[in-house]
């Protein structure tokens, strides 16, 4: 025997269902009777229609579960299916107020870069460095790497050829590599 209810497509209470074979069908009349304002009543009560539907849903999970208690035939299938999602609400809400709350990765905020106390001293050891290599040097030096200049804007800005200025410029950095290794070996040593 399938299960129908008293009028078509109305449920009035639960001790319509003949047993506990038909819950399934009972459910789905519930849903198709109910459905609606049930999920009207709990986008009320949440204000997010995604929580709203994941209470309709454990609603009429417990409805499905508890259906061989509800048979009695006491009280209306609308009012037992309300009061149990406006439960359900609470519980959640309450279980939000207890717990922590979730902190989201921040997206636009760069990853934290290393300190730049270890750039400025590199800088002083390089400024320390280039004050003891020759002069020549430490111009083509600086006409090169700190002005960003080409050999050609170098030669013209300091009056030498080109060549020359490549010249000082492979000399000059082995005298600065040769300055710093040396105060590397002080350093270590003290």
């Amino acid at each position: 025997m399938v299960w129908a209810p008293a009028d078509p497509g109305i449920v009035r209470s639960v001790a319509d269902n003949p047993g506990p074979h038909d819950t399934e069908i009972l459910i789905r009349a519930l849903y198709a009777e109910h459905g609606r304002s049930l999920l009207a009543y709990a986008t009320r009560l949440t204000g997010d229609r995604a929580a709203a539907e994941d209470v309709v849903q454990e609603t009429l999970l417990r409805a499905w579960k508890h259906a061989d208690d509800l048979t009695s035939g006491s009280g209306s299938v609308r009012g037992w299916l309300l009061t149990v999602a406006r439960n359900l609400v609470t519980d959640r809400a309450r279980a939000r107020a207890v717990r922590p709350t979730e902190v989201a990765d921040v997206v636009d905020t760069p990853p934290v870069t290393g300190d730049h106390s270890e750039s400025v001293v590199n800088t002083m050891v390089v400024m320390d460095a280039l004050d003891k290599v020759s002069p020549e040097h430490r111009e083509v030096l600086v006409q090169l790497y700190y002005r960003g200049r080409s050999v050609a804007e170098a030669a013209k800005e300091l009056g030498v050829p080109p060549g020359t200025v490549k010249s000082r410029s492979y000399y000059a950095l082995r005298a600065l590599r040769a300055v710093m290794a040396e105060k590397a070996t002080e350093v270590s040593h003290e």
